[in-house]
This record gives C-alpha cells, structure tokens and sequence, in this order.
C-alpha cells in the first residue's frame, strides 16, 4: 500500500519537507493535494469520528492504519522505512532536534509577514512585519545558517552532511529550508550564505540527488507563492 500526504493545495507549506523525503527516496505515495477536491478530502478525513488518533493539522502521513501528523514525526517515521536515518540511537535523537530546530526557522519566518496573527491580511500588520522582518533577517537567520554550519564542520564524519556520511531527512529539510529563504529574503539570505560555506555547499549537493532533481524540475512541485510559508515582501527585504 503507498503512502497517502494530507496538505493544502496550492501551497508548498510544511508539506514539502515531507514531499522531500518521498521524492528523494522514489516512494510510492498518493499527494492528496494534487487530487481532484484534495482540500475536501483533507477535511473529510481530519472530521473521521472513528479516529482515535486524530492529527490537529496537516500535514499527516497516512501508512496503512497508522497516521503521523506533524513534520517532524512523519519524517522521523519515514526516515526508518526510506533509508534516510540513522540505526545509531544518539544520531536518530540528533536528528530530531535538527528537524525540530528547522520547523523553529520556519515559524519564525512565516511571523516574519505575519506577526500579529495568521487571522489577519499582511496589508493589515505592515509596520509589524517590517520590525519583525529586520530582526529575522539581522539576527536569526545569521544565528540559524551558522549553528547548521557549525554542526557540519563537527561532524566527525565529515562536513558534507548534518549526520553521519549519507544524505538523511535532515538534510533535505535544510535544503528546503535554505530555498524557502532564498525566496522569501534572497537579498539577506545569500548573504549570509557566503558566511555559512558547507550550508550552502549542502544545498547544492542535494539538488543534485537525481530523483530529487527530477522533481524540482517537473510540474508536480508547487512554486512558491505568496499564500505559503515563505512569502516574498521586497520591503521586508530591502
């Protein structure tokens, strides 16, 4: 049976680090959101009463009769079955505390546009997210982009990934990560790239993994846009 992704339509959102992992790993899997009425039967499914697991939010991974919602489980999850995690306990809790530092990143760039509220338009919270924004861009992706610098240069076997010698989960998240900013601050963001040498030496070794290749370069990615996560601002960006 493949593997079923519950996400939004439309958007890449935190379901494409999930999507990541899939491709990379050429998974038999069913996108629900490149389905006819996928959002419909997102919600059908999360409104189930014969659930007693039932996830709060998308995205969710449905693998047979167990469902895993939020990104890091799902990848945690799928990083066993797909080859792209560690048999090393120490390395698996590792990786989970990088995954959960990269959905840190990601909250905190979508309240970089939305600080005041996803509830609210980006036109109704400008001077906030101007202030927020500087912030992010001065001081948080600088501290981000070097910590994952820093735990390549100390992985004691050696710099080209976050864990171990083989790509894991991880590692394309960082890739997605890295792409979301480009996007969204590309002028602070390849700034400080050039400070941040093996993140930016990673990025390129992963998007030239060719089952991953191959799919950033077909018609199934969803581009980015301004209703995702990674929304690009030029003033936010100046």
């Amino acid at each position: 049976m493949s593997y079923e992704l519950y996400y939004w339509s439309g958007i890449q959102g935190r379901g494409e680090f999930v999507r990541m992992a899939l491709e990379d790993a050429g998974a038999d899997y069913l996108d629900i959101a490149l389905q006819p009425e996928g959002d419909e039967k997102l919600m059908a499914f999360m409104e189930r009463d014969d659930l007693w697991r039932p996830p709060l939010a998308p995205p969710f991974l449905r693998d047979g009769d167990l469902v895993v919602a939020q990104t890091a489980a799902i990848l945690m999850h799928l990083g066993d079955s797909l080859g792209l995690s560690s048999k090393n306990e120490a390395e698996r809790l590792w990786l989970q505390q990088i995954q959960l530092t990269i959905a840190d990143v990601v909250g905190e760039a979508h309240d970089a546009h939305h600080p005041l509220g996803a509830d609210l338009y980006y036109e109704d919270q400008k001077p906030e997210a101007r202030r927020r924004a500087k912030h992010f861009r001065e001081e948080r992706i600088p501290k981000f982009l070097g910590w994952f610098d820093k735990i390549l240069a100390r992985n004691p076997r050696g710099d080209a990934y976050l864990v171990g010698a083989e790509a894991t989960y991880a590692d394309l998240s960082l890739f997605q990560l890295v792409e979301g900013l480009l996007y969204a601050f590309p002028k602070a963001t390849k700034k400080r790239l050039a400070k941040a040498p093996r993140v930016a030496a990673l990025r390129q070794r992963i998007a030239q993994r060719p089952r991953l290749r191959a799919y950033l370069e077909s018609g199934r990615r969803i581009p980015f846009n301004e209703q995702g996560i990674f929304r690009h601002y030029a003033e936010l960006d100046p």
